[in-house]
């Protein structure tokens, strides 16, 4: 056993070998944040320093090439590295010298071969190209082109799936294992990676998302792919893991700026962390209620719940709710199951749409109609608003579960910002509803007990 695979510890380690990004949202700054989220302890060997924002790069400064050299070699020499990822790589003389480094080690290395920033600066020198092909490609396990990184490399144009397939394999005759040519700059509604390993393809696909949050993406998912290889994944499951997470980070990313905000490599760690959050808020808020006989008046005939999802949530299995709702009984109200993901599809059809025009509000409780309930509410200066189901187009009626977004957004539109309550007066069949919105379910809880208790003293 060598010394450096004595002192490694259990938590798997991966090294960035990258440019630093004064604005945080890409570099080592999104590499550092991808591997964290992930489980991964990230190390750094910093190549360059650029002055950059959202939308620029105003100046850039190479280290000393054995600066580099001396960062690889103390942590691979302490710590051990399983996996690594290089980005940023200005000069000839800094690939060459990274690649004799990394070649001493022998762990995966993914290569994102970055050249262009988003403002259109060269972050790579024309005369570094060859350099990185008969240096560093060979030393690659998996290399991550964009199409405009990838028709340098193989040399033509690609305008489609096949074009990509063909660079992929001119690209893997330079030495990488793996190459995935980033379907991001293709067109289609789909966003589509190839992957060439192995002598065949795959693909990856993505909704294409209409966001400017974008800045970091290149870095981050090589920064995954990376993770997931330092913790033995095989490349095709640490490619998929990789687009997932990048995708979420795109869709949730961080609206700051005035160019392309950072994608948010975090909120995959959010929101699984939160899931316990969620249950216990929850656990809370269903003791407060069935602790408060007076609540049971407020429960509708289909019953009571009172939900809360995760933040960045995607779907109803990101939203927990008391499973088989919260029924009135001649002690009070009560609870037939316990807090749940997945449980309840009303509720979380008004948290995911609300969510969307205000992402704080991840919290609702469901009460009965009355004019006295909505009176009390308005009394307490809650913003009201509505939707009239009578109102409901015949083809949103056909669909299973439009109802509630159609819904919200007639509330939402009404009064030019999200409500904290929303209401309908039902319709043939329908019972009419009372729905409270907030941030959390517990405080929802406290707020329906004084409610409830107020509303019994009449």
């Amino acid at each position: 056993m060598s010394s450096i695979e004595k002192v490694k510890g259990k938590i798997p380690v991966a090294i960035t070998i990258a440019g630093s990004d004064s604005g945080g949202g890409a570099g080592i700054q999104a590499d550092l944040k991808t591997f964290a989220a992930l489980g991964v302890h990230g190390t750094t060997a910093i190549t360059s320093i650029t002055a950059q924002n959202t939308y620029s790069v105003t100046a850039v400064e190479d280290l000393k090439p054995e600066m580099i050299r001396e960062q690889i070699k103390v942590v691979a020499e302490d710590l051990g590295i399983d996996a690594g990822k290089t980005g940023m790589l200005h000069t000839e003389e800094i690939i060459k010298t990274v690649s004799s480094e990394v070649s001493k080690y022998k762990f995966p290395l993914v290569v994102d071969p970055v050249m262009i920033a988003k403002s259109g600066v060269p972050l790579l020198k024309t005369e570094a190209m060859d350099a990185l092909e008969n240096y560093l490609l060979p030393e690659a396990t998996v290399i991550t082109p964009n199409r405009f990184e990838a028709e340098k490399l193989a040399d033509m144009k690609i305008e489609n799936l096949r074009d990509a397939e063909i660079a992929a394999e001119k690209i893997s005759e330079m030495g990488p294992k793996a190459v995935v040519i980033k379907g991001g700059h293709l067109e289609g509604s789909e966003a589509i990676d190839i992957l060439y390993y192995k002598g065949a393809f795959k693909t990856f696909s993505a909704p294409r998302l209409d966001v400017k949050t974008t800045h970091g993406t290149g870095c981050s998912f090589s920064a995954a792919i990376a993770a997931e290889l330092a913790k033995k994944t095989e490349i095709p499951v640490a490619i998929e893991k990789a687009k997932k997470i990048v995708t979420l980070g795109i869709k949730f990313g961080i609206k700051i700026g005035k160019g392309y905000g950072p994608v948010n490599p975090m909120a995959h760690l959010y929101r699984e962390s939160s899931r316990h959050g969620v249950l216990m808020n929850l656990e809370k808020a269903k003791t407060l209620l069935e602790a408060t006989p007076e609540v049971a008046i407020l429960v509708p005939e289909v019953g009571m719940n009172i939900a809360m999802a995760i933040p960045y949530a995607q779907g109803i299995d990101d939203v927990a709710a008391i499973e088989g709702r919260i029924v009135k009984t001649s002690e009070g109200a009560r609870a037939v199951g316990n807090p749940t993901f997945g449980c309840s599809s009303h509720l979380a059809r008004y948290i995911l749409e609300i969510v969307k025009h205000d992402e704080s509000k991840r919290a609702a409780i469901n009460l009965k109609f009355s004019d006295d309930i909505l009176e009390n509410l308005e009394k307490r200066g809650m913003t009201m608003s509505f939707y009239d189901r009578a109102k409901e187009p015949e083809e949103i009626k056909k669909v299973d579960g439009m109802t509630v977004p159609w819904g919200v957004k007639q509330a939402v539109n009404r009064i030019g910002k999200v409500p904290d309550v929303i209401y309908h007066r039902g319709d043939i069949g329908k019972e009419p509803m009372i729905v409270i919105l907030g941030q959390q379910a517990y405080d929802l809880a406290k707020h329906t007990a004084q409610l409830a208790r107020e509303i019994r003293k009449k």
